[in-house]
């Protein structure tokens, strides 16, 4: 399983309105049929330029569903964002090969 990982430094001048943006933006990437779930996460750190960072990890079907995404949708919903907050927010993507799986049943 790939995780697609998009990490985002928000200026705190367009947070509250990049937050809300982002909250609809993420089911329409999930909306293309690439991926199975979306998780919207804080990270918790200050950062040295300030703003607030954010991670959106998008659980792809598969590879080759992601590369899909690439060639069909990700140009388009990457330019919503860009065309909406310019240089008010920096972001970086990473893909994430999931080797196993943990989890902790309480009875």
């Amino acid at each position: 399983m790939i995780i697609y990982n998009v990490t985002v430094n928000v200026d705190e001048s367009i947070h509250q309105e990049w937050l809300n943006w982002i909250k609809l933006h993420i089911p329409k990437v999930l909306a293309t049929g690439k991926f199975i779930d979306a998780k919207l996460t804080k990270v918790l750190i200050d950062e040295e330029m300030g703003g607030t960072t954010y991670s959106v990890q998008y659980k792809a079907i598969s590879r080759e569903a992601l590369e899909s995404y690439y060639v069909h949708d990700a140009e388009r919903l990457r330019n919503e964002g860009l065309k909406r907050f310019a240089d008010k927010m920096l972001a970086f993507r990473t893909e994430l090969e999931v080797i196993d799986e943990y989890s902790v049943t309480f009875n």
